[in-house]
């Protein structure tokens, strides 16, 4: 609860390497629920090389993956460095062909 008090502070949140180590379920769901509370309060900023669609293995369930991606993709406004995230759309096709 003092965690999530303390992130509620905050007006931006940078989750740096992100992906980098995998997340337990509890850990998931207390980073999903930062995510989601942060949503018209917070600025978010992830740094990753993972792509979308392999986010349901850093938080070892698809579900909830997914659930973080939405409120990342269709609640906020994602960029990268400069314009809009190109990547973003070439992960999203990835996902989805399964390429």
């Amino acid at each position: 609860d003092r965690l999530l008090a303390d992130v509620a502070k905050a007006r931006l949140l940078v989750l740096d390497e992100f992906g980098y180590v995998p997340f337990d379920v509890d850990g998931a769901r207390l980073l999903y629920q930062v995510i989601s509370d942060s949503y018209e309060r917070r600025s978010v900023i992830f740094t990753t090389n993972v792509e979308f669609s392999r986010w349901g293995t850093v938080f070892a369930d698809d579900k909830l993956a997914a659930a973080i991606v939405d409120r990342v993709v269709h609640h906020g406004r994602l960029v990268e460095f400069g314009g809009p995230s190109h990547r973003l759309e070439e992960s999203l096709m990835l996902g989805k062909s399964g390429r």
